[in-house]
């Protein structure tokens, strides 16, 4: 893993740039992203291109041996280009225009933008495609990023009735489709089609669903104009994208499709103030991040790209943007970075090298203060790169942990291997989010993020995948958002079950709508009912109040709350509520669980399935995580007490009273991390 950071040579005097540049090299990072916010510097009005600037500055990283990204800068368009275009601004649900004096102010289905940007992407990478320091392209910035993946501009509405016409042929297939007899919302034509706001109560969720689709097609076509263009003139140079954290507005899985390397941005506490609702949560890791965010997001990422995958922005101090802005403890950016390593990252690259002293981001830190001097990040990022280039060495001298291909260009290069495969869906997450099943309080994806966490914390290692990756090896896999009834996902695990290769846990929701949020003909869960014989004859939501306890015949009780289904089967059922609906149906390895657990109950649940997969699991407690690379294990101690090592992982996890630590001590403290190799 390298490292890297976010730098704005456009911000700073020329003659401050290899002050900068011979300074980041002394901390050991080794990529630098530059460019992604600057159009207004490379065209300051049309046609009049400055890349001059540019070139100096990225001359100026490589003169030091330093590697570049250059981001397109699609994502700030310069004034000008909205004088010229005063159309091409976004458009909310409530018929706002989302102006001008901040970012990503377009709409994705205005073409005369899109034009645009691919002149300004062509023209950087003619000049640029084949300098020697860049080893990397961004396209844009953060897709979606402040509620932008959708607009509801007169472009968009128009671009959505072509895109409906050919996804559905004729107006009768898509009245059909949509159940638009319901209500008398037949069409006559596609042209009277209009955009699912603004109606009196609730619009189509069919319609609201199509819409969705749209607008993510609409990403993974502007990013694909960059994608083309990049490669015609930078040809063997890969190209990536930023992603989000907590963000789903979109298929990254598809837009990742057109791309070499996936990667996204990680501010752990940022997300646990702004997203995460969970009280408890919020006061145990107000300053190192939820144990399992992060990691979640790591493993989600690493399986849009075939495995290739980065940070592309990791805070390292307090940020600006959320509710509450906490400074990690002395030691987290450290954590973070061996933590990415962990789960396969080919590079850390950190936001921003320098605090700015003006505009948005005054107050959120960087491994620089504004005036230049180094602040608490700088410091343990040189440590982690110190501790990295050791590991490095002694891994080339070491038999045990040589790469199996000697002629490796990094020997620290290794891929993670899981035993566990979530099935990820983010149609499935749309489908609950446009009518949620539980209710006004219930997430998928936070329920998704729960089922991970109750994985992660009895120390399994998880792949987070899209429905068409492979799914031969795994010891279990799970779905828990995998709402759209898919019969090609169906097939491939009927071949796991017949060959009894690993255990199959479906969760609420499971195959409940069609692609045209229909119910399946045979009911829910569709498709998924030749797995496992049951079917779905109702489900509830359940106040925030109202918590309803399973019991089985050996008195083994489980609470749920949120939400859950009626089940009609054969198949009787582990446990039963009060009022004798039936809970968690199975046969064999196939598992249904019909209802939403508490945190607690969930993780004992999964804990019980992944004994029945055979995988090796102890339970680490909320605090103490772990993590298999290759030949290194890794833990991660996030909680306030230190924690004996040999006591919580055991020989479970390769800890001994006589194993020799590469990095780290056998006890560990809050915002400690150890290495050490698996013999």
């Amino acid at each position: 893993m390298k490292t890297g950071v976010c730098y704005y040579p456009e911000h700073w005097p020329e003659e401050r740039w290899a002050i900068d540049a011979k300074h980041m090299r002394q901390i050991g990072l080794q990529v630098i992203r530059v460019g992604e916010f600057a159009w207004s510097r490379l065209e300051d009005e049309a046609g009049n291109l400055s890349f001059d600037w540019l070139e100096r500055s990225i001359d100026t990283l490589y003169a030091e041996g330093l590697s570049v990204v250059l981001g397109t800068p699609t994502a700030t368009p310069p004034r000008w280009m909205l004088d010229r275009y005063p159309d091409m601004l976004a458009v909310d649900a409530n018929g706002r225009t989302r102006d001008f004096g901040s970012r990503r102010h377009y709409c994705f289905s205005y073409e005369p933008y899109l034009l645009e940007c691919q002149q300004i992407v062509t023209s950087l990478a003619q000049r640029f495609g084949d300098h020697p320091a860049i080893i990397a392209w961004q396209t844009d910035n953060e897709y979606g990023c402040h509620e932008t993946s959708i607009s509801y501009s007169s472009h968009a509405q128009t671009a959505f009735r072509t895109w409906c016409k050919d996804q559905y042929g004729s107006i009768e297939s898509l009245n059909d489709a949509w159940g638009n007899l319901f209500w008398s919302m037949e069409y006559d034509t596609f042209e009277q089609i209009g955009l699912p706001t603004g109606t009196v109560t609730e619009s189509n969720p069919s319609h609201q669903l199509a819409f969705w689709r749209f607008s993510s097609h609409q990403i993974r076509q502007f990013n694909k104009a960059q994608v083309d263009i990049i490669k015609q003139y930078s040809k063997g140079t890969d190209v990536l994208h930023n992603f989000m954290g907590n963000f789903v507005e979109f298929d990254h899985h598809d837009v990742s499709q057109d791309l070499d390397i996936a990667t996204w941005d990680n501010y752990p506490l940022g997300f646990l103030t702004r997203d995460n609702t969970n009280q408890q949560d919020q006061e145990r890791f107000s300053r190192t991040g939820h144990p399992d965010s992060s990691a979640f997001h790591h493993d989600l990422y690493r399986g849009c790209c075939n495995g290739r995958w980065w940070v592309m922005e990791q805070q390292p101090g307090p940020v600006n943007w959320a509710p509450y802005n906490p400074s990690p403890i002395d030691g987290m950016v450290r954590l973070w970075g061996w933590e990415a390593f962990a789960h396969g990252a080919e590079v850390m690259s950190y936001f921003r090298w320098r605090q700015a002293p003006f505009a948005q981001e005054q107050t959120h830190a960087g491994l620089l203060l504004s005036d230049a001097s180094e602040d608490v990040a700088a410091v343990e990022i040189a440590q982690l790169n110190q501790e990295l280039e050791w590991l490095r060495q002694a891994t080339a001298t070491d038999n045990r942990t040589r790469d199996v291909n000697p002629g490796s260009p990094d020997v620290l290069s290794r891929k993670v291997e899981s035993d566990v495969a979530i099935v990820f869906s983010y149609a499935g997450i749309a489908i609950q989010d446009i009518q949620s099943p539980g209710g006004s309080q219930f997430s998928a994806l936070t329920f998704c993020q729960q089922v991970y966490s109750a994985c992660r914390q009895w120390g399994a290692s998880i792949d987070i995948v899209s429905k068409d990756a492979k799914l031969d090896g795994y010891k279990m896999v799970i779905l828990c958002n995998c709402t759209e009834d898919d019969p090609v996902l169906v097939n491939k695990l009927v071949k796991l079950r017949e060959a009894q290769r690993c255990v199959i846990v479906m969760f609420p929701g499971t195959g409940s709508r069609n692609a045209n949020y229909r119910f399946p003909e045979n009911l829910p869960p569709g498709h998924f009912q030749q797995l496992l014989n049951l079917r779905v004859t109702r489900s509830e939501s359940l106040p925030p109040h109202e918590k309803l306890v399973a019991t089985s015949s050996d008195k083994h009780s489980i609470s749920c709350r949120q939400w859950r289904e009626h089940i009609e089967s054969d198949i009787p059922p582990t446990s039963r509520f009060a009022d004798t609906w039936g809970f968690h149906y199975s046969d064999q390895r196939i598992h249904y669980i019909n209802a939403v657990p508490e945190q607690q109950d969930l993780t004992i649940l999964i804990g019980e399935l992944l004994q029945q997969a055979k995988v090796d699991i102890k339970n680490l407690g909320p605090y103490l995580r772990t993590q298999k690379l290759g030949p290194w294990r890794l833990a991660f101690n996030f909680g306030a007490d230190a924690v004996n090592l040999i006591e919580s992982l055991g020989a479970v996890f390769d800890m001994h009273s006589d194993t020799t630590l590469m990095i780290g001590s056998q006890t560990l403290a809050q915002g400690e991390i150890a290495l050490w190799t698996v013999e």
